[in-house]
């Protein structure tokens, strides 16, 4: 689990340094955002909601996310980043969605 979660933050740092650099709309932009949301899928399957679950972020602005939440650190990590809620909503099933968000 602990490389898979260190593998989300360096997708997502790179997806933010790509956005930077190309715009949002970029291909290298996109396929990393990508890339993050299906390596969350697969940390959600793999190991919710005992290990980790959905919780949203109300201190968030903007756009409605989730946080990947850990239930123990990994290092001094306590989340596995964000992940919006119309796009959980779209590669979740409501049987999963309900599931991952059991604290």
């Amino acid at each position: 689990m602990e490389k898979l979660v260190n593998e989300i933050v360096a997708v997502n740092h790179a997806w933010k340094v790509a956005c930077e650099l190309f715009g949002h709309d970029s291909p290298l932009s996109t396929s990393s955002q990508d890339l993050k949301t299906y390596l969350q899928v697969r940390l959600l399957r793999s190991y919710a909601p005992e290990q980790v679950y959905l919780i949203e972020d109300k201190k968030a602005e903007g756009e409605r996310l989730y946080s990947l939440c850990l239930r123990e650190p990994i290092g001094t990590r306590l989340y596995a980043e964000h992940l919006p809620i119309r796009i959980a909503q779209k590669v979740l099933t409501d049987k999963e969605l309900v599931q991952f968000k059991n604290v």
